[in-house]
């Protein structure tokens, strides 16, 4: 691949790139809305769950805590 061909391949996806920003700067709450619940579905069906930082550090916390035990 030569540096012209480099280039349009990358102005294609810059381009690419503008139009969905655009989009999605002009996506209605409803819209962003739905996007993000789906994405919470995608999630929950791949078994991923949502954590506050603050459960994180607890997890954390009793990990330790299970750890120190052992010796």
């Amino acid at each position: 691949m030569d540096a012209r061909l480099l280039k349009e391949y990358r102005d294609r996806w810059r381009a690419v790139r503008e139009v969905e920003i655009e989009e999605q700067r002009r996506a209605s709450i409803t819209v962003r809305w739905l996007q993000l619940n789906a994405l919470y579905a995608l999630a929950r069906g791949l078994g991923l769950s949502y954590q506050t930082r603050e459960d994180e550090i607890e997890t954390v916390r009793q990990r330790w805590a299970r750890l120190k035990g052992r010796k």
